[in-house]
């Protein structure tokens, strides 16, 4: 099993490529199950949940291609993916593939809208969070689906087809925005999503399925309304950049010091984010190729933050600000609202020194002077990461292990922290 070394203490300086993001990736690898036609994606990431949903998706019938490298390509620039679902030869997602991957139950909502039947492995438990399924059940059954729980599976059937009708979520969730908004784009009649996920992933999912055909307005505010077409076609698609590596980078730049430029990075994907990292006393600049960060040699100021849904701070950077926090001149507080079970990290960031104790969904951060290089173990993707940064900002070594948790969610980290001065390697048992 592999593990990431990491030796604190060198100055982060140069160009980082962002990649596509993976939030986005996944349910658009999951629309091409709309249509019979062929799906292109492009600034696709290589990540390791790329590669499990394209064997789901195979499951199911769906062809893909990767196209190969052209002249002059970055090797860290993203790749184009083809996906052609032109005949559903099975409409059943197994356990076994599901349980692989919690964003592969979104296939229910396609599944059922084009084939008018669907079986669906429930995910199962997940390490930071139940995240339960309900709101994708009560979606589907208001748009007049049929559905019975069978031996850990999800039946659903619409024999006359789905039908629009109103949606409204107890609370915001964007897995089952994405599959009630995909699922109503081939359902009679209007549908009307109601307290829906505004994150920059739903706008991205939304643009892709109008330029397959579909009828859709408001995505990235509260009420989305889908106006049903009897059939989708294919379409070519540039899966919006990352904002969680953004953040990520932009964060571990404010940890370590120096000047880096987020190359093709969107701020107004994560303005909430960028203020809070101005607030801690790094210096963000927006240009026409990026976000170029930087800080010198003067201390992280302490900063509050509670994650929000989307324009909020995101849920999937607490981990890594947290580690920035470990090292502020004072004391910081995170609270975490989205999650629970999200502070697993914190016992591992203490393995490096860090002082940092928890009042139910509140972390307070105590900064230190000094973080020392110990051997961590990672719990999950953005818990990985944030031990990442933190080792770079260490003395000494420290070793991060069961990164196969941070391949699912970051592009060849090692090798872009590597062109910035990081001492930084991959390191295979």
């Amino acid at each position: 099993m592999d593990s990431i070394k990491v030796v604190g203490g060198a100055e982060l300086n140069g160009i980082i490529p962002i990649s596509g993001a993976k939030n986005a990736t996944l349910p658009l690898m999951i629309a091409s199950l709309l249509t019979d036609e062929t799906l292109t994606l492009t600034n696709v990431p290589r990540l390791r949940d790329v590669a499990q949903l394209t064997q789901i998706l195979s499951n199911h019938g769906v062809d893909y291609a990767v196209n190969g490298k052209r002249t002059g390509q970055d090797d860290l620039e993203g790749q184009t993916l083809n996906l052609t679902a032109r005949e559903i030869v099975d409409t059943t997602a197994p356990y076994e593939l599901v349980s692989k991957m919690r964003a592969s139950f979104w296939v229910v909502g396609p599944l059922v809208a084009r084939m008018h039947e669907a079986r669906v492995s429930l995910p199962g438990g997940c390490a930071i969070g139940t995240r339960p399924v309900d709101f994708f059940i009560d979606g589907l059954a208001a748009l007049g689906a049929q559905i019975e729980i069978e031996a850990g599976y999800v039946v659903v059937k619409a024999p006359g087809g789905l039908k629009g009708a109103r949606v409204e979520f107890p609370r915001v969730s964007v897995g089952a925005t994405h599959t009630i908004m995909m699922a109503a784009t081939l359902a009679k009649g209007e549908t009307e999503i109601v307290n829906a996920a505004c994150e920059p992933e739903v706008v991205d999912l939304a643009k892709c399925l109008i330029a397959m055909g579909a009828k859709i307005e408001g995505a990235g505010t509260p009420t989305i309304r889908i106006q049903g077409v009897s059939r989708l076609h294919g379409a070519h698609h540039q899966v919006v950049s990352d904002r969680i590596e953004t953040g990520t980078y932009a964060m571990a730049v404010a940890m370590t010091g120096g000047d880096v430029l987020l190359k093709g990075a969107q701020a107004d994907l994560l303005q909430s984010a960028l203020d809070v990292l101005r607030q801690t006393g790094a210096e963000i600049t927006e240009t026409t190729d990026g976000i170029r960060v930087r800080r010198n040699g003067n201390g992280i100021m302490p900063v509050d933050v509670s994650t929000e849904p989307f324009p909020g701070f995101p849920t999937d950077l607490q981990a890594q600000f947290m580690a920035l926090m470990t090292r502020a001149n004072g004391t910081s507080k995170i609270n975490e609202t989205i999650f629970e079970n999200r502070f697993m990290h914190v016992q591992e960031l203490a393995r490096l020194g860090a002082h940092i104790t928890i009042d139910g969904h509140t972390a307070t951060v105590e900064g230190v002077s000094t973080l020392h290089g110990a051997p961590v173990m990672a719990t999950d993707l953005r818990a990985s990461v944030s031990l990442v940064i933190a080792g770079l900002a260490a003395e000494g070594e420290t070793t991060v292990s069961r990164v196969y948790h941070l391949d699912r969610g970051f592009e060849r980290l090692e090798d872009k922290l590597t062109r910035c001065g990081a001492q930084i390697e991959r390191v295979s048992a």
